[in-house]
């Protein structure tokens, strides 16, 4: 999945957790600190990410999800490591 097609993905399953615009996004920051996102809706984001995408995403790396550019590397390792095991 390219970049750009992580961002979309991500943008969509924030959007369907918490109400925002993919433009009012700044990738380095963390999400709580950008919009309304408290710890149980930060949960369900990325409880959603792994059912949407058919991933496991490991407790140790919930964190590293907290913004948008961490939570593309933690999905994009994610894929990676379901492709290899296919």
């Amino acid at each position: 999945m390219s970049a750009p097609d992580l961002a979309a993905a991500i943008h969509a399953t924030l959007r369907r957790v918490v109400p925002v615009a993919p433009t009012e996004i700044d990738p380095q920051a963390p999400f709580r600190d950008q919009f309304e996102m408290d710890s149980l809706d930060f949960l369900n984001f990325v409880l959603a990410l792994e059912k949407e995408h058919g991933v496991k995403i490991p407790e140790a790396r919930y964190p590293r999800c907290a913004s948008l550019a961490g939570a593309m590397q933690v999905l994009e390792d994610a894929l990676g490591a379901e492709a290899t095991r296919a």
